[in-house]
């Protein structure tokens, strides 16, 4: 599950990478002087309707929807994988102590003589 998440993510990423480099740029960036250049002509409603705008908000939205199950999963997983070393090593140290001692109990001696 995590690594189809992951593949999903990469490849959502890609085609963002690439739409976003496909938009024409309607404005003189950070260099012009009038509010609307600044903001690259988004704000206006011309850009509102454009596909590729749209486009780029839906895989926005796909990107971090998958990013947030990928976490979920990922806490989870690990989770489990700590669940499992812990057990192992459970089993590890109780394997240990029979085979260093297989009895716990001590042996009972007898009461010594008084002379």
């Amino acid at each position: 599950m995590f690594s189809i998440l992951l593949v999903l993510l990469i490849i959502v990423a890609v085609m963002m990478i690439g739409i976003i480099l496909l938009q024409k740029s309607e404005g003189s960036g950070m260099s012009g002087s009038s509010a609307a250049s600044m903001f690259g002509g988004a704000l206006t409603g011309a850009a509102a309707g454009n596909f590729l705008t749209r486009a780029t908000a839906w895989l926005a939205t796909i990107f971090f929807i998958l990013c947030a199950a990928l976490a979920l999963v990922a806490s989870k997983m690990n989770v489990a994988t700590q669940e499992s070393h812990l057990r192992q090593e459970i089993i590890m140290q109780e394997n240990a102590i029979d085979t260093i001692a297989p009895s716990t109990e001590k042996p009972v001696e007898a009461p010594a003589e008084k002379k």
